[in-house]
C-alpha cells in the first residue's frame, strides 16, 4: 500500500464527508479506514486520529450491524482524547455519549454505568469554566437521561427516577419547555414499567399533561416526536386504568399527528431527494460556472425549505432523519423508537380502541398496514424465510425483539377480529403464524408464548372443543407471572368447564372463579372484574341462585357498559340478563333486553351470539303463545345455525386445526443464552415498550346454560 502524506489524509475525510452527503456510506467508513492507516513516517496527531475514530464509529453505528469495530474506535478514541489539555471538551463528551451508547447497544450496563459516571463528573468539574452553563447543562440532561435507561434496564427504578429528577433539574436551568415535557415523559415511563401505586402514576400522566400544555404552540409544531412519545404513554395509562372513552379521544389525536408527520415526511424526502441530486451535480469536476452558480442557489433554497419542515439546520440534520423521531434537542441522543415502530404503535392502539366497538373493517385496514411496515423492518434486519434467532447478529436483537413482539401483537388481534366474526379459518391462519414466528424466535419471543396458549383456548372453545380449550387456557396460566393473564385464563377455563355440562366439569369451574373472584378489586382498571362477575353470575345460575345472579350481573353490565365500551361483552350480559328475566317470568323486560342484544350481535356479525339470544326469543315467543313470531324467529335461527356449522366444517377441515387443539404445548429448541442476555440487557427505557394489556388479554365471551355449547369467545 502506498504511503499515505498528511495532504492525502485531508482528501481521505474530505472525500468521506463527500461521500455521505451522496448517502454512499460504504465508501465513506472504507475512506476512513484508509486514513487510519497512516504509517509511521505520517504519524497522525492523537486529536485528529480521535476524530476520525469519532466520525468512523458514527457511521458504523448508524449505517452498520458492526458494533464491535464501532465499540473499538470509540474507546481507542477516548483513550486519546483523555490526557490531552489541548482537546476540546465538547468533542470528549460526544465520545462519552457514544461509548455510552454503544455499550447499550452491546449489553455491557455496567461498563456504561462507569462512563456515565465519569462523563458525569467531567460536566460537573466544566461546567461555567471551560463549558457555557446552558451547554453544560444539555450534556447533563444528555448523560442523565443514558444513565436513567441503564438503570432502568437493571430494574433499579428508584435509581432511573433519581437520575431523571437530577436531568429535571438540569432542564429546568435550561428553561427549555420541551425538555421539561421529555423528562416528565421519562418518569412516566418508568412508573408505568414499575406500577406501584396508581395515584402516583396518576399524577405523573397529569404532570406530563399540563408542561406540554405549556409548549408554545409555533413550537409544539416541530416536537411531533415528543407529543407522540408522551401520549402514547398515556394512552397506555388510559387503556390500563380500562378509560376507554378518554384513550379512544387520545387515539385519534394520536393518528392525526401521525398522519401530519407522514405528510411532511414525504416533503422532507422530496427536496432531500432534490438536495443529493443537486450535491452528485455539484461534485462534479467539469461543472460550468454559471450552472455552479445556479445548483448552489437552488441548494440554498432548498435547505431552507428543509429548515422550515424540520426546524433543523442542514449542518445538524442527521443523513438518517427520514428513519427518526426526534424527542429532544442536540446532544441528547433523544430518540425513543424507529419513526415506523411508532407509526406502527399507533396502528395498533386504533385496533385496540376500535376492536371492543366492532369497528371490524378500520381494524382490518390498521391491522394490514401494521403488518406491513413490520414486516418491511424485519426485512432491513435480514429476518427473512429461514432465518431463526440463531443468526441474528448480535446489534440486531434488541431492534429485532421490538419489531417481532409487535408483530405477534398484531396478528393477536387479528385472531381476536376473526374468532368474534367467526371467521374461523382466517383465525386459524394468523394463529398459525404466531405459532410458526414463536418457534423460530422462541427466546426472543418466550414472554407471548402464554398468549398464544390463550389463544389456542379460545380457537379450540370457539369451534366447540371444550376440553382441548380449558387444556389450553391452564397451560396459559403455568406461562405467565401476570395475576391479570392468570386469572384471565381461569375465567377462561372455567367457561369451557361450564360448556362441558357434566357435574365435575362445573365442580372445576367453581374451583377455578372461587379464587380470582376473592381478588377481583385488586386489580388495576375494570376489565378482569367484569369478566370474573359474568362467569361468577353463570355459575349462580347453574346452582338455580336466580336474584343473586341477577343483582351480580346488572353490576357488572354497569361497568362493562361505563367503563370498558365493549359492545360484546355488553351484548353477553344483555343476553344472560334477558334469559334470568325470561326465568324469573318478568317477559316485558326480557323482550326489550334482548332486541338490545341482538342488535350489538349483529353488529358484530357474532353468530354464536345471534344464535344464542334467538334461542332465548324462542322460548320466549313459545311462553307468550305468539306462534308466528316464533316460527319466523326459529327460521332465522335454523339459517344462522346452519351458516354457523358451514363455518364450523370448514375450519374442521383445515390441516392445522388439529395442530391447534392438540392437548400439549408447542415444542421448541432451548432457549438461546447469548440471545437472552442480549434481551434482557439490550433495550433502554425508551425503547422498552410497555403496553398494557399488550393485547393479550381480551374480554371473556362466555354464555349461560345449554346455549353455552354454541359460544365462541375471543
Amino acid at each position: 500500500m502506498a504511503s499515505i502524506t498528511p495532504p492525502a489524509i485531508e482528501g481521505l475525510c474530505a472525500l468521506a464527508e463527500e461521500s455521505c452527503l451522496c448517502r454512499d456510506f460504504p465508501a465513506a467508513i472504507r475512506c476512513l479506514e484508509a486514513a487510519l492507516c497512516s504509517p509511521d513516517s505520517f504519524p497522525l496527531s492523537p486529536l485528529l486520529e480521535s476524530q476520525i475514530r469519532l466520525r468512523l464509529a458514527s457511521l458504523l453505528l448508524a449505517h452498520t450491524h458492526n458494533l464491535h469495530d464501532a465499540k473499538s474506535h470509540l474507546e481507542r478514541s477516548l483513550l486519546l482524547l483523555s490526557p490531552l489539555p489541548s482537546a476540546p471538551l465538547p468533542l470528549k463528551l460526544l465520545t462519552h455519549s457514544m461509548l455510552s451508547n454503544t455499550y447499550h447497544l452491546v449489553g455491557a450496563i455496567r461498563q456504561q454505568k462507569h462512563i456515565l459516571f465519569k462523563a458525569i463528573q467531567l460536566v460537573n468539574h466544566s461546567s461555567g469554566l471551560v463549558l457555557p452553563r446552558d451547554e453544560a447543562l444539555m450534556w447533563m440532561c444528555n448523560f442523565q437521561s443514558q444513565m436513567a435507561s441503564a438503570l432502568a434496564v437493571e430494574a433499579d427504578y428508584p435509581g432511573s427516577l433519581e437520575a431523571i429528577e437530577s436531568a429535571k433539574v438540569a432542564a429546568e436551568g435550561t428553561g427549555s419547555p420541551e425538555l421539561k415535557v421529555f423528562f416528565a415523559a421519562s418518569e412516566l415511563h418508568i412508573h408505568l414499567l414499575h406500577w406501584d401505586d396508581s395515584q402516583v402514576v396518576g399524577s405523573a400522566v397529569q404532570r406530563c399533561a399540563g408542561l406540554w400544555e405549556e409548549i408554545p404552540s409555533y413550537q409544539k409544531q416541530r416536537c411531533t416526536g415528543l407529543f407522540l412519545y408522551a401520549e402514547l404513554l398515556r394512552t397506555f395509562y388510559l387503556l390500563r386504568t380500562c378509560d376507554y372513552k378518554t384513550a379512544s379521544q387520545r387515539v385519534e389525536m394520536l393518528d392525526l399527528a401521525m398522519k401530519k408527520e407522514m405528510q411532511r415526511l414525504e416533503k422532507v424526502k422530496e427536496i432531500n431527494s432534490e438536495l443529493l441530486s443537486i450535491q452528485r451535480s455539484l461534485s462534479q469536476p467539469d461543472q460550468h460556472q454559471m450552472e455552479r452558480f445556479a445548483l448552489e442557489e437552488k441548494q440554498g433554497r432548498l435547505c431552507e425549505r428543509l429548515k422550515a419542515e424540520t426546524g433543523l439546520d442542514i449542518d445538524f440534520l442527521d443523513l438518517d432523519y427520514e428513519d427518526k423521531l426526534y424527542l429532544a434537542p442536540q446532544p441528547m441522543d433523544g430518540e425513543w423508537l424507529p419513526r415506523n415502530a411508532v407509526f406502527a404503535i399507533v396502528d395498533l392502539m386504533v385496533v385496540m380502541v376500535g376492536r371492543p366497538k366492532g369497528i371490524f373493517k378500520e381494524c382490518g385496514k390498521r391491522i394490514q398496514s401494521g403488518l406491513q411496515l413490520i414486516y418491511g423492518e424485519l426485512v432491513k434486519l435480514g429476518i427473512v424465510d429461514g432465518v431463526t434467532e440463531m443468526n441474528l447478529q448480535q446489534s440486531t436483537i434488541w431492534m429485532a425483539g421490538l419489531y417481532l413482539m409487535l408483530l405477534l401483537q398484531f396478528l393477536e388481534n387479528k385472531v381476536a377480529v376473526e374468532l368474534t366474526r367467526s371467521e374461523f379459518v382466517e383465525a386459524q391462519e394468523a394463529l398459525i403464524q404466531m405459532k410458526h414466528w414463536f418457534v423460530r424466535f422462541p427466546t426472543i419471543l418466550q414472554g407471548c408464548e402464554s398468549t398464544i396458549e390463550m389463544l389456542r383456548g379460545q380457537y379450540a372453545h370457539s369451534v366447540g372443543c371444550f376440553h382441548e380449550a380449558a387444556f389450553h387456557f391452564v397451560e396459559a396460566t403455568k406461562l405467565t407471572d401476570s395475576k391479570s393473564m392468570q386469572s384471565m385464563c381461569q375465567v377462561y377455563a372455567a367457561v369451557s368447564n361450564i360448556c362441558l355440562g357434566d357435574p365435575e366439569s362445573t365442580s372445576q369451574a367453581l374451583d377455578l372463579v372461587g379464587p380470582v373472584y376473592q381478588i377481583m378489586e385488586s386489580f388495576v382498571g375494570v376489565r378482569e372484574k367484569t369478566c370474573i362477575i359474568f362467569v361468577y353470575g353463570l355459575l349462580l345460575m347453574k346452582q338455580q341462585n336466580l336474584q343473586e345472579a341477577r343483582i351480580r350481573l346488572a353490576s357488572g353490565l354497569k361497568i362493562a357498559h361505563q367503563q370498558l365500551g365493549n359492545i360484546q361483552l355488553v351484548s353477553q350480559y344483555l343476553t344472560i340478563l334477558g334469559t334470568l328475566a325470561l326465568q324469573l317470568h318478568d317477559n316485558a323486560q326480557a323482550r326489550e333486553i334482548l332486541k338490545s342484544s341482538l342488535t350489538l350481535a349483529k353488529t358484530l356479525y357474532d353468530i354464536p351470539t345471534q344464535i344464542w339470544v334467538l334461542s332465548v326469543f324462542t322460548d320466549l315467543y313459545r311462553e307468550l303463545g305468539e306462534k308466528e313470531n316464533e316460527n319466523e324467529n326459529s327460521e332465522y335461527k335454523r339459517k344462522k345455525e346452519d351458516d354457523l356449522q358451514r363455518r364450523l366444517a370448514d375450519a374442521h377441515l383445515q390441516k392445522h386445526h388439529h395442530e391447534l387443539i392438540a392437548m400439549e404445548r408447542i415444542k421448541v429448541q432451548p432457549l438461546n443464552e447469548a440471545v437472552l442476555k442480549q434481551m434482557e440487557t439490550g433495550p433502554s427505557v425508551r425503547t422498552d415498550l410497555d403496553i398494557p394489556e399488550s393485547i393479550g388479554l381480551p374480554p371473556t365471551k362466555p354464555a349461560s346454560g345449554p346455549r353455552l355449547r354454541d359460544r365462541k369467545r375471543r
